[in-house]
Parts: structure tokens; sequence; C-alpha cells
């Protein structure tokens, strides 16, 4: 394997690992009960907001 693929797959599996770990950040929040503030095209989102609208 090249240094050019290796780098490209390194990148890869970095991506993968932050997917799965944003994902099950979300998850936790959303089981718990909390929001999830994020940016989405440069607009602010409040996450979760009905399911947390009961408990605030």
């Amino acid at each position: 394997m090249n240094n050019k693929n290796k780098i490209l797959e390194e990148s890869r599996i970095a991506l993968e690992s932050l997917k799965q770990s944003v994902t099950e950040a979300l998850d936790k929040k959303k089981r718990l009960g909390q929001y999830a503030v994020i940016s989405k095209n440069g607009k602010i989102i409040k996450l979760f907001t009905e399911e947390t609208k009961d408990k605030d």
C-alpha cells in the first residue's frame, strides 16, 4: 500500500470513528431527555425539543 492510499484509509477510519462517536453521544442525550445544539447550514438548531419540552 503506497503512502497516499495509507493516508486515505486512515482518514476513512478516523471519519467513521467520529461519526459513530457523535451518533452514540446524540443517542445518549436523547435517551436522557436532554437536547443537543448543532449548527446546520449556518443556523443554530436545537434537537429533541419536542421530547424534552415536557421535562423542562
